[in-house]
């Protein structure tokens, strides 16, 4: 690593502008995300939470991301459990995303038709996508840790997805040709 004298390294922290938290996750929200819900089997019992941080790392070997705060409650279930399913949500599962925000894990899943794979970990039927992964490699990243999975099996169907912009639901469109 290349050491730099004090008053560049002075100059380029001081080039950082302090802002307002809040004015940044609004920034961060200009970038439009599809919605996933994440799942592990742990412990005998099924976790589950929203997350749009999920993003494709590598085709060969096939291998996925997300990112989970080191302050969530179900950290040690989705680091410790072996692996995770992604369920990408379609675009009439609003309600399921939020669902999986709030509440105990039991009322997460509460009505939520679902199918168990091999692995033990719930997808969700419906979505338009799954992914079932073993957990590859976790990345400590500040105040969260980057979840590298790799794909085991997966599924999809070719139906809408649902999208997340500016804090609101939504769906993707198409620009004319």
């Amino acid at each position: 690593m290349r050491h730099m004298p004090d008053d560049i390294a002075t100059a380029a922290s001081a080039a950082v502008p302090v802002s307002d938290p809040a004015d940044y996750r609004k920034a961060l929200g200009c970038f439009g995300t599809g919605v996933t819900v994440v799942t592990a089997h742990h412990e005998g019992q099924d976790w589950g939470m929203t997350c749009n941080s999920f993003s494709s790392v590598s085709l060969n070997p096939r291998l996925v991301l997300w990112s989970i705060r080191k302050e969530a409650s179900s950290l040690q279930a989705f680091t410790q459990s072996g692996g995770f399913t992604v369920s990408v949500l379609a675009s009439a599962q609003a309600d399921l995303a939020m669902q999986f925000t709030k509440g105990s894990m039991p009322e997460r899943f509460a009505g939520v038709s679902t199918t168990r794979q091999a692995s033990q970990r719930l997808r969700l039927d419906g979505s338009v996508a799954w992914f079932d992964c073993s957990l590859h490699q976790l990345v400590d990243a500040g105040d969260h840790h980057i979840v590298i999975g790799q794909v085991q099996d997966f599924g999809w169907h070719d139906a809408a997805p649902l999208s997340f912009c500016r804090s609101k639901f939504g769906l993707f469109q198409a620009l004319p040709s």
